[in-house]
């Protein structure tokens, strides 16, 4: 069962979409307004704090996938380069998160809907029934998962494009920024920026893995950062900041003021379903890492066709019970404090890297690590003792496997052996 691979099917421009996929979502479309309502017209030197930050991390993430290309991303990296309970930490803290904003896209995805149907007294049960279509297509296969992504993420690409052009004569650069909340809006928007990670985690899936990861991880991060500064600053010269972070569904009001209402309701909609399908793609895969390790029930490491079923379902489980806290707000913030731990551990990673398989100076991991644990502690308090308290049940978990698998190991004594 351990032996079972995955199929290496998706090159550059199929990584490309799928990194845009979970960076061009929940991000643009529901956290800009949380970090507005937070930083006030400073949200555009947030975002552009957090592209920052992202690339460093992304550079690191870029020579790591290279140098070991398999599923499971920081997970596998922390095994390899740190110690095992780091690998394990890593592998928690992406689960955790990342379930935390695939629920956040579900709910913004079901709020964009509502919104534009004139209603919204079914939110939840309309997230919940989004995460459980999109379990089911994912769990159909990587082949898939790819097709509908691409639909996906062209449509919204499409629907952001037009609203950037149908309000660039609105902008204007503000004379003043507000520096209460600056840091904390920029770990928000930092989350934003980290869907370059599922190119990673598919390592085992991309053909030439050592030059099309590094490749796609560097474009994504370039797109993706130009149209998040070009769409901030649209929406902050187009009905302000304060209006912004007042908003359920912040864009679809600068669109209305535009002109384009329809177009970006329809690109909200989409890009919250290539959010979601994208990230239960990758939680899947992390999954599918720690079940071949051990750190998980090995049940889940099973693949059925070239799919790892079992662990798309459980993974969509855990997305539907967080998705029924139903607020994004603390979906969102709980997910920038164990994002940037995850990458925290990723920049270290990259800092054991043997020099012949580093692509970048150490001091882009260095940077990028301190930048992590710098922003991790900038939200709520009472979120990261959640988080702390999150990750010592992991690892209380984590300690618990290894002393059973070690009982139950035959003793190199038995005469059985």
């Amino acid at each position: 069962m351990d032996d079972e691979k995955l199929e290496r099917v998706v090159g550059v421009p199929g990584a490309v979409l799928l990194g845009l996929g979970s960076i061009i979502g929940s991000g643009i479309f529901v956290s800009l307004g949380l970090a507005a309502e937070i930083a006030g017209s400073s949200v555009v030197v947030a975002v552009l704090i957090a592209g920052v930050v992202a690339t460093f991390n992304g550079l690191s993430s870029a020579q790591l996938a290279a140098s070991h290309p398999v599923s499971g991303g920081t997970y596998e990296y922390g095994y390899r380069y740190l110690h095992p309970a780091l690998g394990f930490t890593a592998g928690w803290m992406f689960l955790c998160a990342k379930s935390a904003s695939a629920a956040t896209a579900a709910l913004g995805f079901a709020a964009y809907l509502l919104e534009a149907l004139g209603g919204a007294s079914a939110r939840l049960p309309v997230a919940l029934g989004v995460v459980a279509l999109f379990t089911i297509v994912t769990a159909a296969g990587i082949r898939q998962s790819n097709r509908t992504n691409a639909i996906v993420v062209s449509i919204t690409l499409a629907a952001l494009v037009s609203l950037v052009i149908a309000g660039s004569t609105r902008v204007t650069f503000p004379r003043s920024f507000e520096h209460d909340g600056l840091l904390h809006a920029s770990a928000l928007m930092f989350v934003a920026f980290t869907g370059y990670g599922r190119i990673a985690t598919l390592g085992e899936e991309v053909r030439e893995p050592q030059k099309s990861i590094p490749r796609a991880i560097v474009i994504t991060l370039i797109a993706s950062m130009v149209l998040y500064v070009a769409v901030a600053l649209v929406a902050v010269s187009t009905i302000g900041a304060n209006s912004l972070g007042r908003e359920a569904a912040p864009l679809e009001a600068v669109a209305a003021r535009v002109g384009i209402r329809g177009l970006v309701a329809a690109g909200a909609i989409t890009a919250m379903l290539g959010v979601l399908l994208n990230l239960i793609l990758g939680l899947s895969r992390v999954l599918l890492a720690m079940a071949r390790r051990g750190d998980m029930p090995r049940a889940l490491a099973r693949l059925e066709g070239s799919s790892p079923r079992r662990a798309v379902l459980v993974v969509g489980v855990l997305i539907a019970a967080i998705t029924a806290i139903g607020d994004v707000k603390t979906t969102w913030t709980f997910s920038a404090f164990n994002v940037l731990v995850y990458y925290a551990l990723t920049n270290l990673a990259a800092l054991r890297l043997p020099r012949e398989a580093r692509r970048y100076p150490r001091w882009v991991a260095a940077f990028g690590l301190c930048a992590c644990l710098g922003l991790a502690f900038w939200v709520p308090m009472r979120t990261w003792l959640v988080g702390l308290a999150l990750l010592g049940l992991g690892l209380v978990w984590h300690f618990v496997r290894r002393v059973s698998a070690a009982e139950s190991a035959p003793s190199s004594n038995d005469p059985k052996r």
